[in-house]
């Protein structure tokens, strides 16, 4: 009985080490067909291909190339190339933390680029639309209600290129996204001095409201932050300090806050409201 099971046992394992040959054989012989594939191309026609899978939209076919172009021409006047083209197609393909991985790569690598400026730039498109999916890229949703992080990041990310590049090319651009940036982390204070409303805690939802006027001045969020004072000082019965809020105000809002909020704009962002964002 046991000399059976011996032979049973030895049986199996020779099936599975002959299984895993052939797995090994498939795999080799797949990797053998995938460098032949490349076997006659130069640089150009790696450039050439990957530059039409971008244009094709087939990023995953793109960073393949540009990665086989790296790994075959890793040293060269176009390497520095290469790597911002492989970190732009991470980006494209919505793989945002190989996309950064790659420029922090290049800047490491190529300090004294003309294209380093690129680089931080690209870092903060990055951050900038980390997160944007399907939904939001067809509705016009609030993306102030999101988690700020990926906000921050981008916003120093455009401060850092126009401190240390201020006369790139790029610089218009990031100062107009700073701006968006800037008012988006400023009713995201908005919506969290609501959410401590809604908890009755009036203390905290001051502090927030009282921070979104003093770091964000002439942002769009600053007349909504100036209701939610006003309504926690009257809840913590201090009138003085509520009037005091509400003059303010009236003199620069007479006519009501200057820039409307998405809530009230369009029954999509109702919508999006109702399905489950805090406001």
């Amino acid at each position: 009985m046991r000399l059976i099971l011996i032979k049973f046992l030895f049986i199996c394992c020779l099936g599975l080490s002959l299984q895993g040959c052939e797995t090994l054989k498939s795999l080799t012989s797949s990797d053998t067909e995938k460098e032949d594939e490349y076997a006659d191309w130069n640089s150009e026609k790696f450039r050439s291909e990957a530059k039409t899978a971008v244009e094709a939209g087939n990023y995953e076919k793109a960073i393949k190339l540009y990665e086989a172009l790296e790994s075959r021409y890793p040293f060269g006047e176009e390497s520095a190339q290469t790597q911002l083209d492989i970190a732009y197609a991470y980006y494209k393909n919505n793989d945002p933390d190989s996309a950064i991985s790659a420029v922090d790569r290049f800047v490491k690598i190529n300090p004294r680029n003309p294209s380093v400026d690129y680089a931080y730039y690209l870092k903060g498109l990055v951050n900038y639309n980390r997160g944007i999916g399907f939904i939001d890229r067809f509705l016009p949703t609030d993306i102030s209600q999101r988690d700020p992080g990926s906000a921050k990041d981008a916003y120093e990310n455009f401060a850092d290129l126009i401190r240390r590049f201020p006369e790139s090319k790029y610089v218009p651009d990031a100062r107009q996204r700073m701006i968006a940036l800037k008012n988006n982390l400023a009713m995201h204070e908005v919506h969290v001095a609501r959410f401590y409303m809604k908890r009755k805690a009036y203390i905290a939802a001051v502090n927030r409201a009282s921070n979104v006027i003093e770091k964000y001045q002439r942002a769009p969020a600053v007349p909504y932050a100036l209701q939610i004072m006003q309504e926690a000082y009257t809840k913590l019965d201090l009138p003085d300090l509520a009037k005091d809020v509400s003059k303010v105000y009236e003199q620069n809002y007479p006519n009501g806050p200057p820039v409307l909020e998405h809530k009230n704009s369009t029954v999509s962002h109702q919508v999006w409201d109702f399905i489950g964002l805090e406001k």
